[in-house]
Order: structure tokens, then C-alpha cells, then sequence
């Protein structure tokens, strides 16, 4: 079997046994790492696990993260789960339960990670090529940040001005032991070390600095004349690739609240240039939309391709009275001032009995069986997990100049089909709040957003004030001892 249908299919089933996170005895960790496939299959375990639905296949990017953001309309009598998220009823059955699997399997990904970056030190020379295992291990150090970073998101005290201290483990071994725990300053600081030292490893690389994000989709077509140490060096838009990790960082920075250092992150991947001089990503535009590409593949810098998107989504959405929609009043409220042409509006359906039914972002296409795998995996079933707007949305947040703020603004809404008149000082965090829950609807990122923001007046939360209790999810009851 391929490496294509391997990672774009996720149909090896010499990967099963790593969703277990390891295997049973030392003998047969050996037998796994005997050769370079062994470590780039234990890899692709990762990858596996993080589009399970307990993770970013549902409940990180869809479903439970945006309850808890209350992005979702729903007939409450057939939800009732998803009320105890949106009212932040921790100790309910179904929360205590969901956080506890989130958890669980976050830290079973990054012990997956664990095994390969072990493995990578005591056998690793069994990987010959330079670019295989630099690649391998630093995909494995940037999950293991990527992955970090959500429990500090989710479970972390408040990233400004928190009253509730919260100490968290980070996994940097395989142990049946305890895991050390560390307070906000060390454990974010262990972030951005893993992060550091995965774009060391990227730097004389990752194929990203030969080849564009749109040569290395379509690797195997003979006229992009790609030519990789290996098979496995493909498809860098859906692996932890150099930009990625430097998105990923732009991210931890503002989310500490280091606005000047987010800005240079964040404006090294906009400005980033390929070998011809030509932007290495731009964002997504008429094209995307026009090809039914709602999840804008074309703008990732960091993506999964996910199997089984069009069956779990019709257990999410246009599912009868149990299905997730956006009442209409809402969407008016989401796009209000937005013009008609605004491509974005494509995402939702049109409205029926006062309720947009249809979320497309994720819609698969009607003729899938007929398409090539390659082209499914790139640009159908895509789950973004980092898009070059959000890159936008942080310089703008963290330019010091209000003529740079506008023309970031210009630029990036340009890209969305919209003609726009400057901002004032006064118009600018507010419109990019605003940015935040149209353009992330349904990519679990309004929840974290709200909680570095401090947010005390969520949009839709209409009944009470958010607050610190509300923001820090708690830990499962295993790991309160810590704390």
C-alpha cells in the first residue's frame, strides 16, 4: 500500500495497533522501529488520533468547544447536552465526561508523539534519509506543542489577570509514572521550546522551501516536477510543516498577550516567499468558494484531511429536530453590515422557517465516489486547524500602526469578496471580534479567543456574564490532586 492511501485514506492496518498509543511489550516497540515506515506509520498514528471525534473530528472544532463559545442553535429538548456545555454546568454528567475524554486523548496523542520522538533517539538511525527524520521528528515535537497548547486553552487558568492558579502536566516521556506538572510560566515556556526546536529541524528541511504548498497537494502529478527523498515528504499542508509551527507560535505568542512578537510571527508567514518570489500562501478567495471548497483548503497552513467527514456530519447538522443550525436572527446578527456579495455567506445554507438547517463548511460533495483520492483529501474532506486568516487577524491585532490596520483589513477582506471603508480606532477590536466568529464558525476557535479576551459578554449569552469558572474547564477528578 502507498504512503497516499496510507495517510490520505487512513486505511493501513499496520496503524492499528498504535491507536492503543503503544505496543503491549518492548519487543514489539523494537519490531515497529525496525525501518523508516515503521516510524513514519507510527506518525501517521497522530495524525489518526487527532481526527477522532473526541478530538479535532468533532468535539475541538464543531460541536463541544463551540457550545461552549454558544455558536450553536438547537431545539433544547433534543440537546440537552449541548445546554449543560453552553451553560458551563461542569459538574453535569455530560461535560465531566466530555472534558475527561478530551483530556484523556490530547495526552494519548502526545504519548503516541512521545514514542516516536523516543524512538527517533535510540533507533532513529534506521531512517537514512536526512530529510525523512528530520521531518519525522519534528512533526512528532510539533504535535506534542499543538497538543499542549489545547489542554492549556481548555483547562489552563486565564492567560490575563487569573485569580485561579492551574497546574498542568507535560508529557515529555513515555511512563507508566507520574508526569510532572508545571505553572502557566513553565509550561508555556516548554510549548514554545518544543516549538523552537521542531523549526530547527524544518529549517534545512521541510520541502516547503523547494516546492509551494500546491506542487507539494499534487506531488505525484509528473508536471509539477516534485522530486522527494520520499513519498512520505508530500502533502505539507496537512502535516506539522515549517509555517505551521511558526502560525502555531504566532498563536502562543497572543495568547500570552505578547502582541509584538505575535506581529513578527504572523507577518513572517504572510510575507513568506517561495523560490520564485511569489507569496508562499495567499488567502483563499472566489475559487475556493466557487469549487465548493468551504473549509478554504487553500489557505491552511495546517490541516487535517478527515475519512469520515460526511458521515459524522449528518449526525452535526440538517438532522431533523436534533440537528445543529443557526436561527436566523442570528445570522443576521453574525453578518449584519456584511454585504450580499460577501463570499463567506456561502458557507450557510439559505434560510428555511427561521433557521439556516445546513452548515457547508464541511459538506462533502454529491459525485465523492467518482473524485480522486488525492483530491478528496486536499480539498474536500479538510479540517483546518490553522488558516492564513487568522494570521491576519493577529497582525491586526498587534500593529501598532492603524494605517497597517487597514491595510491588512483591505487585503484580507478583499479576499472575501467585500469592498470596505478604513477603520477608526474605536471600529477595530470590535470588527475583528466580529472577523473571529464569521470567519471561525465551526473551527473551535471562539471559545479560546473569548477566554485570552477575558470576555465577559459572549455574543448569544444573553442570561448572565461569563467569568474565570466559566473560562478554566476543570481538570478530571484523577489529575485534581495537583492542583
Amino acid at each position: 500500500m502507498t504512503y497516499t492511501m496510507l495517510f490520505l485514506a487512513f486505511v493501513c492496518s499496520s496503524c492499528n495497533d498504535w491507536l492503543d498509543v503503544t505496543p503491549k511489550t518492548e519487543k514489539a516497540e523494537e519490531d515497529a522501529f525496525k525501518t523508516s515506515k515503521g516510524f513514519q506509520d507510527a506518525l501517521t498514528a497522530c495524525y489518526i488520533k487527532m481526527n477522532d471525534a473526541t478530538l479535532y473530528g468533532a468535539k475541538l472544532m464543531m460541536t463541544d468547544i463551540e457550545y461552549l463559545a454558544q455558536h450553536w442553535s438547537f431545539d433544547e429538548s433534543n440537546n440537552l447536552n449541548a445546554v449543560d456545555m453552553q451553560n458551563f454546568e461542569y459538574t453535569s454528567d455530560y461535560p465531566k465526561s466530555t472534558l475527561k475524554s478530551i483530556y484523556s486523548n490530547l495526552y494519548n496523542v502526545i504519548t503516541q508523539a512521545n514514542t516516536v520522538l523516543e524512538n527517533a533517539r535510540t533507533r532513529g538511525d534506521v531512517i537514512t534519509k536526512d530529510d525523512v527524520r528530520a521531518v519525522v521528528e519534528a512533526e512528532a515535537l510539533g504535535i506534542r506543542a499543538f497538543c499542549h497548547m489545547d489542554v492549556l486553552r481548555l483547562f489552563g487558568q486565564m492567560p490575563q489577570n487569573g485569580t485561579r492558579k492551574v497546574q498542568l502536566a507535560y508529557a515529555e516521556e513515555v511512563t507508566t509514572g507520574s508526569i510532572p506538572f508545571y505553572g502557566f510560566e513553565d509550561f508555556t515556556r516548554l510549548i514554545s521550546r518544543d516549538i523552537d526546536a521542531a523549526l530547527a529541524l524544518l529549517k534545512d528541511h521541510d520541502p516547503v522551501f523547494k516546492y509551494s504548498f500546491a506542487e507539494l497537494d499534487d506531488f505525484t502529478n509528473s508536471k509539477n516536477n516534485v522530486d522527494l527523498q520520499d513519498d512520505f515528504l508530500g502533502y505539507r499542508r496537512l502535516r506539522f510543516n515549517y509555517y505551521a509551527l511558526k502560525a502555531l507560535k504566532a498563536r502562543l505568542y497572543m495568547y500570552l498577550g505578547d502582541k509584538s512578537k505575535a506581529y513578527e510571527e504572523a507577518k513572517g508567514v504572510i510575507d513568506a516567499l517561495d523560490r520564485n518570489g511569489n507569496k508562499m500562501l495567499t488567502l483563499a478567495g472566489e475559487s475556493d468558494f466557487a469549487k465548493g471548497n468551504y473549509a478554504l483548503p487553500s489557505e491552511c497552513i495546517l490541516a487535517l484531511s478527515n475519512y469520515d467527514l460526511e458521515t459524522n456530519l449528518k449526525a452535526w447538522f440538517n438532522n431533523g429536530t436534533k440537528g445543529l443550525y443557526l436561527a436566523a436572527e442570528r445570522y443576521n446578527n453574525l453578518f449584519s453590515g456584511v454585504s450580499s456579495g460577501s463570499n463567506r455567506k456561502k458557507v450557510w445554507s439559505a434560510a428555511r422557517d427561521n433557521k439556516h438547517a445546513e452548515f457547508l463548511k464541511y459538506k462533502q460533495p454529491e459525485d465523492a465516489a467518482s473524485m480522486e483520492t488525492s483530491e478528496l483529501a486536499t480539498q474536500k474532506q479538510v479540517i483546518p486547524l490553522i488558516r492564513l486568516s487568522e494570521m491576519y487577524l493577529i497582525a491586526m491585532e498587534s500593529a501598532t500602526s492603524l494605517t497597517e490596520v487597514n491595510a491588512l483589513y483591505r487585503e484580507y477582506m478583499a479576499a472575501r469578496g467585500i469592498d470596505t471603508a478604513a477603520l477608526t480606532e474605536e471600529q477595530v477590536m470590535q470588527e475583528i471580534m466580529q472577523e473571529y466568529h464569521r470567519e471561525f464558525f465551526g473551527e473551535g476557535m471562539m471559545f479560546y479567543t473569548y477566554k485570552r479576551w477575558g470576555t465577559p459578554r459572549m455574543l448569544w449569552k444573553t442570561d448572565r456574564e461569563v467569568g474565570e469558572n466559566d473560562y478554566v474547564a476543570p481538570l478530571p477528578d484523577t489529575e485534581l490532586k495537583t492542583n
